[in-house]
């Protein structure tokens, strides 16, 4: 089955569900993330709960798999290799869903004006729901016009647009598993910045590793 990723409407900044912007949940202590090449502090994308990998193997939402939390550098779009899944412009975090709290914004990065975007987060924050790709066809479905297209899939197979990348896990050498597919999104204050492509999420849970990475 294939399940597409749509927008369920606004949310709260610090829900404990799948969503796009807001701000991360994770333990107490938990560093946010900086870029590798500017030093200046990563932009929040998504959180992805790792629970709902079961309803692509229509198995229901598991329980107490954790979540996934996905930065990417937007101090200086295109100049730190934001789309490597090496490069240290994007970190994929895999966190436990129990006794998270909302991390507490860094400071911006110096010399960045007020009337600028913020570059730690986006615009707006959006929850994400799940139905089933008609046909089970995601490269279809993510050809429909701007306002109708998904937002990504969940799990399965990725639809890559270059050529295959499943990274491996640095701790036991074997591939990630395949957690989400996102796209830019249809509306400008949730879009997230891919080139006008596509990004893949892996994960490796008994290591505790997760990967980021997109292509256009």
């Amino acid at each position: 089955m294939t399940i597409l990723m749509t927008d369920a409407g606004p949310m709260a900044p610090d829900a404990l569900l799948t969503r796009t912007g807001g701000v991360p949940l994770a333990p107490a202590g938990t560093d946010w993330p900086d870029c590798a090449t500017c030093g200046g502090p990563m932009q929040f994308l998504a959180q992805i709960l790792l629970d709902d990998l079961g309803r692509e193997a229509g198995e229901g939402a598991a329980e107490g798999r954790g979540l996934l939390a996905l930065f990417m550098c937007q101090n200086d779009p295109g100049g730190c290799q934001e789309w490597s899944a090496d490069a240290g412009g994007n970190r994929a975090l895999v966190l436990p869903a129990d006794g998270v709290r909302p991390l507490p914004l860094p400071d911006l990065p110096a010399g960045h004006d007020e009337d600028d975007e913020d570059p730690r987060l986006l615009g707006a924050v959006r929850a994400v729901a799940y139905r089933a790709a008609p046909g089970g066809d995601y490269a279809r479905a993510r050809l429909a016009p701007r306002s109708e297209a998904p937002l990504g899939r969940l799990g399965g197979e990725p639809e890559w647009l270059q050529y295959e990348q499943t990274p491996d896990c640095p701790s036991c050498g074997q591939e990630m598993v395949f957690v989400a597919q996102l796209e830019e999104g249809p509306d400008s204050l949730t879009a997230m910045n891919f080139g006008s492509g596509c990004a893949y999420a892996f994960a490796c849970e008994p290591c505790g590793s997760g990967a980021f990475l997109w292509q256009c």
